[in-house]
């Protein structure tokens, strides 16, 4: 067992003991927007990852989103939650319920929904976006087209970034730390 995994009393800024044991933290698991790179995952969508949770299957992503964009209709496994920071979206299913700059969105899973950015929008859409499992999508006539979770996230976004020329930094669980691409 690695150091990083091995409990410990925890402590006070004074050094007291805690009655508690927890894991050493060496430091603070933080990233800066500004510092990661914007991957273009499809045409009009550029994605920051944030942190990746393989074991888990939960994902964390920035995602900037062209006037027009879509998500095709889809599925969730889990639950997913949306802040949406910039710009506005809604759901083809949900048109009286747009989300703009402020708007929070709990989704329980097995919502099912078609996420897009109205073309008349002057700005990028930004969304936070943190996902427990997978997104399966499905064409318009209804037809299974793809799942997206961590694992399909970490080897597409690894190799995009690879094409694009970028590293990748984000977040990751496990013996928790920050990992970078080559």
């Amino acid at each position: 067992m690695s150091d990083a995994l091995t409990p410990k009393f925890a402590k006070t800024n004074t050094g007291t003991p805690l009655p508690l044991l927890s894991l050493p933290q060496t430091e603070l698991l933080t990233l800066n927007i500004d510092d990661l790179p914007l991957v273009e995952s499809e045409p009009g969508t550029r994605i920051q990852l944030l942190r990746l949770d393989l074991e888990a299957g939960r994902w964390v992503v920035m995602a900037h989103m062209a006037p027009g964009a879509s998500v095709p209709i889809h599925y969730h496994t889990g639950t997913a939650e949306v802040y949406t920071l910039k710009g506005r979206w809604f759901y083809k299913e949900y048109p009286d319920q747009p989300q703009t700059a402020g708007s929070y969105l709990f989704e329980p899973g097995g919502s099912v929904h078609t996420l897009f950015t109205p073309e008349d929008n002057t700005e990028d859409t930004v969304m936070l976006v943190s996902v427990a499992g997978a997104n399966v999508n499905f064409t318009e006539d209804g037809q299974f087209h793809s799942i997206i979770d961590a694992v399909s996230i970490k080897h597409f976004l690894t190799k995009i970034a690879e094409e694009q020329g970028v590293k990748m930094r984000y977040i990751s669980a496990g013996a928790a730390g920050i990992t970078e691409t080559e």
